[in-house]
């Protein structure tokens, strides 16, 4: 696997092709999404040699326990996303965008606050013919209200350190409050606020032990609202 840092002005999407390969999550066969082969070169190299330019962790290079999760039940029960406006919040790699897309959502927005995992959407939501579908924006939304301007939003593995979850948490109360409904997907990680959500599905997710503490996370999805 090539691991070259992007040369002058940042080259993204070439960093992205060079270092991941287009695969399908093991539970989601139906979106494929690029993603790192190898876990640790590419967190070493992004975290190490790229720090300079203020990047954060690859976390857009792999399809984790919760994304999974969530994305397979979005197929499974189209319903739940078609002809709604949804909100993919932390986004990573897009995968619960791309699978709202396909399970026939009005719109969908992918955020992140990190520009990077953007461009790895731009290309995922390509290679899944989405492209049209998927709107991507880099606003830190959690800064402010949700104002009644979802349908419904999409949550996953955002609960891995208090401050993040904390603020996660006040969002989507939130956007209960104005109307939306919240999905997350979620293994029940350090920080995941249990006894707040209602459980509507479950699966075992193949992971690797590089990233997880196991190689199948059981992990559920919950509903807020």
């Amino acid at each position: 696997m090539t691991l070259a840092p992007p040369q002058g002005s940042a080259d993204w999407p070439s960093f992205i092709l060079a270092n991941t390969r287009l695969l399908t999550p093991p539970l989601v066969p139906e979106v494929l999404l690029h993603l790192a082969e190898e876990s640790l070169p590419i967190w070493r190299k992004t975290e190490e040699e790229l720090g300079e330019l203020n990047v954060p962790p690859p976390y857009w290079a792999f399809a984790w326990a919760g994304g999974q999760a969530l994305a397979r039940h979005l197929l499974d029960v189209p319903s739940i996303a078609a002809g709604r406006r949804v909100l993919d919040l932390g986004t990573g790699s897009g995968l619960t965008a791309i699978a709202a897309a396909k399970a026939g959502a009005a719109s969908v927005l992918a955020n992140d606050i990190d520009a990077v995992a953007l461009e790895a959407v731009a290309l995922n939501s390509g290679a899944n013919g989405c492209a049209e579908a998927v709107t991507t924006t880099a606003e830190n939304l959690l800064a402010a209200s949700p104002n009644g301007a979802y349908d419904l939003i999409l949550v996953g593995d955002l609960f891995y350190e208090k401050p993040l979850a904390d603020r996660v948490l006040i969002f989507i109360e939130a956007a209960v409050r104005a109307g939306a409904v919240v999905l997350i997907g979620d293994p029940q990680r350090s920080y995941f606020p249990r006894g707040r959500f209602e459980q509507v599905a479950e699966h075992s997710v193949p992971v690797t032990r590089e990233l997880e503490d196991a190689e199948i996370k059981r992990t559920a999805v919950w509903r807020l609202g």
